[in-house]
C-alpha cells in the first residue's frame, strides 16, 4: 500500500519510521518532509497548506492512505478538502468540524463544561478591557491562553499579576499570535503532575496509547519560556494505572461521545493533556487533534502492533475490532535545540555524530535538518533532533538517550539535562 504522510517534523519522522515496519507498506511519501525523513520516505515538495496540490498528488499516485501530521492543516480543513477532491482515498485525521477541539480553546472548554468533564474553572473573553478587569479580581498564579493555534506557545502560566497582564496584552493588544488571540481563556492554575494520553479514536471507539509526559519549558527544573517540547518519556512509573484508567474513563471516552453528540464525530488521534492534582484526580488542561510532538517519538517505539492496520481500521470504522499491543519497555526522548530557540536562531550549522548516535537501543528522529551540497547534515529549525533511548525501564532508557545525545554536536546545541528525572523516584 502506498501512503502519503503530510508534515515535516520529528513527529512525522516517527510516523514514517513506524509505518515502514508494516509488511503491507509499499512506498511512503512525505510532504514536505525533511532531510532525515528522506531516509525512510520519498520526499514530495508540497507544503502542508497546499491542499489542492496534495489532493492532486494523492489522485495521481492512486494512494491507499493519507495521514495528516500537524495541527494547522487539520484545523483549516485539509481532511475535508482531500476527501472532496480525491474521493475514495481514505484520510487519517479529524475533519475540520472535529479538529475545532484543538483549534479553539473556548470551544473545548465550553464542550467540557457542558458535558461535565473534569477541567479547570475558566472564563472566556473577546474584549480586552473586560478580560483585564476580570484578571484584576483574580489571584496569581493564573493561566492565560490564546483561543487559537499558536505553535504550542500560546499559553502563559503567570505567577504574578504583572506577568498575567503582560501576557494578556501581548495576546489581545499586541496580537503576537495574530487572530489566534482575538479571544482568550483565563483559567484556574492547576498544580500536580502533567501527563499526556494519546488515543486512536473512531467516533465513540477509543483505543488509548501508552501514557507519556512532556517537558515544555526550555531549561532544567521547568524554568524558562514555553517551547514546543524539550523532551518526553513513557511509561509513567510514578503515576498509577488506576489514575491513568480514571482519566480514560472520565475524560477521553466522554469527550469522544460528546463530540458525536455535537455532530462532530472525531476520527484520528485525540491527544489529552492532563493534570493529576495532589488529590490524585485527573483534570483536562487541553485537547489536541493529532499526534503530539515530541510525545509520538516515545509512544510509537513502544507500539508492538502494526500502525498501518490501526490507521486503516480507524478510517474504515472498525477500530473496535483491532487488538493493539504495547511493549513493556521504556522510551525517553531528549530534544536537541538550536541556540536561541524558541526565539530567533541560526540555520545551516553543520551537525556531527549522527551515525554514531544511532544504535540498537537508540533512535534519532529529525525535526529540523537539511543536507548541504556535499551531503553533510545541517541544522534547519529550532528543534533540530529528537534522540530516543529505549530500555527495560526509565533509568536505562534515559541513560541511553543521553549517551546518544552526547555524541551529536553542532554550534549552539542546547538540551535539557533532566528529562524523565522525576520518573526515577
Amino acid at each position: 500500500m502506498d501512503i502519503l504522510v503530510v508534515g515535516g517534523g520529528g513527529r512525522e519522522h516517527a510516523i514514517c519510521w513506524a509505518l515502514a515496519k508494516s509488511p503491507r507498506v509499499g512506498t511512503i511519501y512525505c510532504a514536505p518532509g525533511n532531510a532525515g525523513i528522506a531516509q525512510v520516505a520519498e520526499l514530495v515538495p508540497i507544503q502542508v497548506g497546499e491542499f489542492g496540490r496534495l489532493a492532486a498528488f494523492a489522485r495521481e499516485k492512486q494512494l491507499d492512505l493519507v495521514v495528516i501530521g500537524p495541527d494547522d492543516p487539520l484545523v483549516e480543513g485539509i481532511v475535508d478538502a482531500i476527501e472532496e477532491a480525491a474521493p475514495g482515498i481514505p484520510v487519517f485525521g479529524p475533519r475540520k468540524n472535529a479538529a475545532l477541539i484543538e483549534g479553539s480553546k473556548t470551544f473545548m472548554k465550553d464542550l467540557l463544561h457542558k458535558y461535565e468533564i473534569p477541567t479547570a474553572s475558566y472564563q472566556k473573553f473577546a474584549d480586552y478591557a473586560a478580560a483585564l478587569e476580570y484578571l484584576h479580581s483574580q489571584q496569581a498564579p493564573i493561566v492565560i491562553k490564546a483561543d487559537g493555534l499558536a505553535a504550542g506557545k500560546g499559553v502563559t502560566v503567570a505567577f504574578t499579576q504583572e506577568e498575567a497582564e503582560e501576557a494578556l496584552k501581548a495576546i489581545m493588544v499586541d496580537k503576537v499570535f495574530g487572530e489566534s488571540g482575538s479571544q482568550v481563556v483565563i483559567e484556574e492554575f492547576l498544580e500536580g503532575q502533567e501527563m499526556s494520553i494519546l488515543a486512536f479514536v473512531d467516533g465513540e471507539t477509543v483505543r488509548p496509547m501508552a501514557a507519556a509526559q512532556d517537558h515544555k519549558q526550555l531549561y532544567d527544573s521547568d524554568r524558562g519560556p514555553n517551547t514546543g517540547g524539550m523532551g518526553t518519556y513513557s511509561p509513567l512509573p510514578h503515576i498509577s494505572n488506576e489514575i491513568i484508567d480514571e482519566a480514560i474513563e472520565t475524560i477521553i471516552k466522554p469527550t469522544a461521545k460528546a463530540m458525536v453528540a455535537e455532530g462532530r464525530p472525531f476520527r484520528g488521534v485525540l491527544f489529552a493533556g492532563l493534570m493529576v492534582t495532589p488529590e490524585g484526580k485527573p483534570k483536562t488542561i487541553e485537547f489536541n487533534a493529532r499526534f503530539g510532538d515530541p510525545e509520538t517519538q516515545v509512544v510509537l517505539p513502544r507500539l508492538k502492533s502494526d500502525l498501518l492496520e490501526i490507521f486503516l481500521a480507524a478510517v474504515e470504522g472498525r477500530l473496535g475490532d483491532v487488538e493493539i499491543e504495547w511493549s513493556e519497555e521504556a522510551a525517553v526522548c531528549v530534544i536537541l535545540a538550536s541556540g536561541g530557540y524558541p526565539a530567533s536562531y541560526p540555520k545551516g550549522l553543520p551537525i556531527q555524530g549522527l551515525e554514531q548516535a544511532e544504535t540498537a537501543h537508540s533512535l534519532v528522529f529529525h525535526a529540523g535538518t537539511a543536507r548541504g551540497e556535499q551531503g553533510e547534515w545541517l541544522t534547519n529549525g529550532g528543534r533540530v533532533l529528537g534522540v530516543v533511548g529505549v530500555g527495560a525501564h526509565i533509568a536505562e532508557a534515559r541513560e541511553r538517550a543521553y549517551e546518544a545525545a552526547g555524541k551529536i554536536t553542532f554550534d549552539g546545541k542546547h538540551n535539557r539535562t533532566d528529562i524523565a528525572a522525576k520518573a526515577l523516584v
